[in-house]
């Protein structure tokens, strides 16, 4: 048997060694002082959670084979969440934000065991998950991505990420020299900062793609993602007129040839797997193997665990349903 603890071993051993002490000097006190009855729900809270215990401790049995990928790569997606991204000309009727959300998930999926990081920008830019090689963690961050309402919108530039993507890629760079970085911008183009936007910076960038999202015809956007909002007002119209974002290939074609990545523009009638076609790889590695693999055994003790805390909800149910019928028994003055 193996272990693969999520918590490190001394934590694992201290808090075991803790419970095991509280929950014996438990039994003890209240061995003389309370019936059985009363001892037995603390013994049993204490045995879930050294249960729990084991289960951090991810016990399992080596055995077969799993593959595994690994890219040596760095993967940073810059993606718009201005207000514009909610507009519904995507496929027909969907966000550009939607077209998004799935255009980042097929591509890390196409790359999977390299390091992703994610960066978006609206009247700011932020970056809501750094380098990581857990997928999973990009897959959260994505579907719970939404546009900048309307009311909080107060312009935005284009390239207002421009500065945080090249500090967080000089960092990987200096993390890793060498290890080359791919860059995935994601937007409309559609510039509303009064401002002009900066330049992109490329010279840590050794390949990726600039994504556009919308259509020249544009179209409206709801004030939040709930389906039943409101449309956008356009307020420089002086009318009840709803707001009508529109896609600027030009800007995005810009954006491209600042950071030397080629531009698509995504419908979603094109196949994602599109959006690698035209990407310069460079000297990109990307090795794959068998490594041993792991029979899981920490969920056996989490349902031990579970089945045992069970006791506690059923005890005061069942004190309850006695009390009530004792109730029902008791005569009425």
């Amino acid at each position: 048997m193996s272990f693969a603890p999520i918590l490190p071993w001394p934590v694992l051993v201290l808090a075991g060694f803790g419970i095991l002490i509280l929950t014996a000097w438990t039994l003890v006190r209240q061995r003389g002082t309370r019936p059985h009855g009363r001892v037995r729900p603390a013994a049993l809270r204490g045995a879930a959670v050294v249960l729990l215990l084991v289960a951090a401790m991810r016990p399992g049995l080596m055995g077969g084979q799993s593959v595994s990928a690994s890219s040596e790569i760095d993967v940073f997606f810059v993606v718009d969440t201005s207000t514009s991204m909610a507009a519904e000309d995507y496929r027909g009727t969907e966000t550009r934000l939607a077209g998004v959300k799935e255009d980042v998930t097929a591509v890390a999926r196409e790359l999977a065991g390299a390091k992703f990081s994610l960066i978006t920008f609206d009247s700011k830019a932020t970056v809501r998950m750094p380098l990581t090689q857990d997928a999973t963690a990009l897959q959260t961050a994505m579907a719970t991505l939404q546009s900048q309402r309307a009311r909080y919108a107060s312009g935005s530039s284009v390239t207002i990420a421009a500065q945080l993507l090249k500090d967080r890629l000089d960092a990987a760079q200096k993390h890793h020299p060498g290890r080359p970085a791919l860059v995935f911008y994601a937007g409309d183009g559609e510039n509303t900062s009064a401002e002009p936007p900066p330049p992109m910076d490329a010279s840590n960038v050794a390949g990726g793609a600039v994504l556009g999202y919308g259509t020249a015809e544009g179209g409206r956007m709801r004030e939040s993602a709930d389906g039943g909002a409101a449309y956008v007002k356009d307020r420089g119209s002086g009318t009840a007129q709803d707001a009508v974002s529109r896609i600027d290939e030009a800007q995005l074609g810009r954006t491209a040839d600042q950071l030397h990545v080629p531009y698509a523009h995504r419908t979603g009638a094109e196949p994602a797997a599109d959006i690698l076609r035209g990407v310069q790889l460079g000297n990109l590695t990307t090795t794959t193997g068998d490594r041993p693999g792991r029979v899981e055994l920490y969920w056996l003790f989490a349902l031990a665990a579970f089945l045992l805390a069970t006791h506690e909800p059923l005890r005061h149910f069942f004190e309850l349903v006695n009390l009530r019928r004792s109730l029902r028994k008791e005569p009425t003055p």
